[in-house]
């Protein structure tokens, strides 16, 4: 064998560097190839990791229509954030902000920036405004009369109790063209701000928000202030049904926001769910679903 090596030029040596070089790039590639997957095991554990985050069960109250409907929507893309969505509805304005102050709610989705200003104030709830979410424009529906123009003289038109929405009703028929306010009173205005009533309506404001749909179906007074939300609720169309309808602007302050107890805010179940509620899927939803009688908003 050796003669046969030297005599093709092949010493033992050669023969030797040879073998040494195949096994060198052998453990090279072999070494690369570890490396490599080495690194695509770890990404993949990472996204396995990220993917697979639990963040807990987040429970949030709220209204039946829109409230709970959005959160039904937003449900399973919060869950792939890692959080479980638990809704609690509620059927009025008072209840959803007790349980949230007993600790019942992590966090509650019903009520506007005004609302909530005054029931911190009224209850001392320790309550912050954790992010806006839509806005809901409130109208005037009507049984006999079509149009706002038709309301004759001295019609009685029924209003929430929730002295929180009165003087949203009032800027309303203000920009309608039925009454004049007193300068300045702005968002905090009441029946007694009213400077001009050409027509002498009569404000009946003794009827609780829940039970408006209720007032108008039995055909209570000759017009009646509903929130959209009860409206949705009892089968109106806001858009439709109204014969007057809130603008729902971009400076409207009537955003319905996501409220929790002080320091919840921060919250990573919380985050995730302010990040969801505003996403494009979910804002196409409210669009879709409700046909500008609920309007979202981004921040």
């Amino acid at each position: 064998m050796r003669k046969l090596l030297q005599g093709l030029g092949i010493t033992a040596l050669s023969v030797g560097v040879l073998a040494a070089c195949g096994t060198e790039e052998n453990t090279n590639e072999n070494n690369a190839a570890g490396t490599n997957n080495t690194e695509t095991n770890n990404t993949e554990n990472a996204n396995e990791e990220a993917e697979g985050e639990d963040l807990g069960t987040l429970v949030v109250g709220a209204s039946n229509v829109p409230h709970a409907e959005i959160l039904e929507f937003a449900a399973p893309l919060l869950e792939e954030e890692g959080v479980t969505l638990e809704i609690e509805s509620f059927n009025d304005y008072v209840l959803p902000n007790e349980a949230l102050a007993a600790g019942e709610l992590d966090a509650n989705y019903f009520q506007h920036i005004p609302y909530l200003e005054t029931q911190i104030e009224e209850h001392g709830y320790d309550f912050v405004n954790a992010g806006g979410i839509h806005i809901e424009p409130i109208g005037l529906y009507s049984q006999e009369f079509d149009s706002i123009e038709e309301l004759p003289e001295g019609a009685e038109i029924i209003m929430s109790s929730a002295i929180p929405d009165h003087g949203r009703i009032l800027k309303m028929l203000e920009e309608k063209g039925l009454i004049t306010l007193a300068d300045g009173v702005g968002i905090e205005a009441t029946i007694d701000d009213i400077e001009e009533n050409p027509n002498n309506f009569e404000f009946s404001a003794n009827v609780e928000a829940a039970l408006l749909p209720t007032a108008y179906e039995n055909g209570e007074g000759d017009a009646v202030l509903i929130n959209s939300n009860y409206a949705l609720d009892a089968g109106l169309n806001p858009l439709e049904d109204s014969i007057a309808i809130e603008s729902s602007d971009s400076d409207n302050p009537y955003v319905n926001v996501i409220a929790t107890n002080s320091g919840d805010e921060e919250d990573e179940r919380v985050l995730k769910l302010i990040e969801v509620l505003r996403s494009e899927d979910v804002r196409d939803f409210i669009l879709e679903e409700y046909e500008n009688a609920v309007v979202p908003v981004t921040e």
